[in-house]
């Protein structure tokens, strides 16, 4: 009984889809003849209609999504500047000190910063570095104002402490 089934369905089923080849190509439209008096024209296209013009006062918001026309690639690294660095504090990356101590005099705190170059730098609130600047300052840390370079973030500085750093051997 299912093998009967099964076969008249088949049946049913190559039937069907050669009625619906055969429709269709009876409804195609046939070429005419080259030559034939009632040949049919071509088609000549619509008339062009200008584009829409846009507002100017319209400015796309993102609302917090990312521009989908800017890679993805290399997010998240630091700024490598391509040219070469200005001699001094102004050419070192907030990354590469260690804050060395923290001193006070009449005016403020004053950090001792050492470079990667093994020299010591003074610093005050304000002083400016590659990536960014001094924020503040207070006995147990500096804190640095970072200049993100990701054009993908929302924010565009960070803050970085970076604590004073204990003399080897205390305790």
């Amino acid at each position: 009984m299912t093998a009967t089934r099964f076969a008249t369905t088949a049946a049913l089923a190559v039937a069907l889809t050669v009625s619906v080849a055969a429709l269709a190509a009876a409804q195609a439209p046939k070429p005419a003849a080259p030559g034939a008096a009632g040949a049919a024209r071509p088609a000549t296209p619509p008339p062009a209609q200008p584009l829409p013009t846009l507002d100017p006062a319209y400015v796309y918001d993102p609302a917090g999504r990312r521009d989908p026309f800017i890679s993805l690639l290399g997010r998240g690294q630091e700024a490598r500047p391509t040219t070469a660095r200005p001699p001094g504090l102004s050419g070192l990356l907030i990354g590469e000190i260690t804050v060395k101590g923290v001193l006070k005099d009449r005016s403020g705190f004053i950090a001792m910063l050492q470079g990667p170059d093994n020299k010591t730098y003074n610093v005050r609130v304000g002083d400016k570095l590659l990536d960014g600047t001094v924020k503040s300052i207070n006995q147990e840390k500096v804190i640095f104002s970072q200049d993100v370079s990701d054009p993908l973030s929302l924010v565009k500085q960070r803050e970085v402490p970076k604590p004073v750093r204990q003399a080897e051997g205390r305790g």
